[in-house]
């Protein structure tokens, strides 16, 4: 029988904060490739909006179920996810010398974003049963970090950079909430550290050239550090007001590359200026408060736990988007969220929004 207390907890804020994110990124997405001259492709945009729309779906389906059968079923979410990532590597569409995607029909979906879910759910599920007030030891996170490790090298193979250390970043922000014994911390700091030197000789030759070109992007202007310079550009030729919709010129004329995918914010901020991209930072920012309050508000670990992932991959998201396109960090192709053309990123981030509306209407229920 439906109870009628999910109606009167339920989140319309959120909903309303997610619609309106939305409603700036297809505008920005419909600029992006509309303007462009002489060869508009208005098809992503479209394609996009049928994402939207599955999104929506979606994103009621998970605000419909129950949020704690997902602590049921992690396991089984969770290889569902890692079998999707091996299915990828071996039959997936390969572009760009990247194999990311699997085909259905003329929509594409890439199972990386999905693991991000698959990878809360699973990590949420451990630190829920076995949360203490003196912090996790080295020996306690080691079935964490093998649950995090398997999805971070297939998607490593694809070669995703981007989406496999933003998952590193989701469960290392989760890490982190549910506490670690100080020993244990220190010794992760400091295995990190020295870690770095060491990881740079597995990256391949593009990505160790993307990290030179964010420490200094003028080392190659026409080739890596195109799209860091083109995108400065962009971001302050808006200046305080913006040039207007439709109206960015280094959209119009192509020197922006990427513009409806890594760069769009590019987009934004030329046609909307200083103030149209304050506003859109801001209604991310609210986001992630949001996300944090739903996560203080929750009475059962599970539920608080998997929370914090969700919006620490908001987070996350934001930060490196904006971040890159502004020179501040290197270019790894994370999306920025509802905003970026992508149909695996809106799915997932409309599941995201979903189950933070479900954990927020539930909050009065403990079993």
């Amino acid at each position: 029988m439906f109870d009628r207390r999910l109606l009167q907890y339920f989140d319309w804020g959120l909903l309303g904060l997610a619609v309106v994110i939305g409603a700036c990124g297809l505008l920005t997405l419909f600029s992006a490739v509309t303007a462009e001259t002489p060869h508009p492709q208005k098809i992503i945009f479209y394609k996009q909006v049928i994402w939207f729309s599955g999104a929506l779906v979606a994103m009621v389906t998970s605000f419909f179920i129950n949020y704690k059968l997902f602590d049921r079923w992690g396991h089984i979410i969770y290889i569902g996810s890692i079998l999707l990532l091996i299915w990828v590597l071996i039959f997936g569409k390969s572009a760009g010398g990247s194999r990311r995607w699997l085909m259905l029909g003329p929509l594409s979906l890439q199972p990386s974003e999905l693991a991000k879910i698959s990878v809360m759910i699973v990590l949420a599920r451990y630190f829920s049963k076995d949360a203490n007030t003196r912090g996790f030891t080295l020996r306690e996170l080691f079935r964490p970090f093998i649950l995090t490790l398997i999805p971070f090298i297939l998607i490593g193979k694809q070669p995703d950079l981007g989406t496999a250390g933003l998952l590193l970043l989701i469960a290392g922000s989760i890490t982190l909430f549910v506490k670690i014994e100080r020993r244990s911390l220190i010794s992760l700091m400091v295995s990190c550290a020295a870690g770095i030197p060491v990881v740079w000789f597995f990256l391949k030759e593009y990505q160790q050239r993307r990290i030179l070109t964010f420490l200094d992007p003028d080392r190659d202007p026409l080739g890596a550090g195109y799209h860091i310079i083109q995108s400065k550009i962009a971001i302050g030729s808006g200046m305080i007001s913006g040039k207007g919709f439709l109206n960015g010129t280094q959209n119009a004329l192509s020197f922006l590359p990427e513009e409806h995918t890594d760069f769009i914010f590019s987009v934004l901020a030329e046609e909307w200026g200083f103030t149209g991209s304050v506003v859109v930072v801001l209604l991310f920012l609210m986001l992630i408060f949001w996300g944090l309050n739903i996560a203080q508000g929750c009475r059962e670990p599970f539920g608080t736990i998997m929370a914090v992932g969700i919006t620490s991959m908001f987070f996350w998201q934001v930060v490196i988007n904006i971040g890159m396109t502004m020179g501040l960090m290197p270019v790894v192709g994370v999306p920025l969220p509802f905003i970026s053309y992508g149909g695996s990123s809106v799915l997932t981030t409309a599941i995201g929004i979903g189950l933070l509306m479900n954990i927020s209407m539930r909050r009065f229920m403990i079993e």
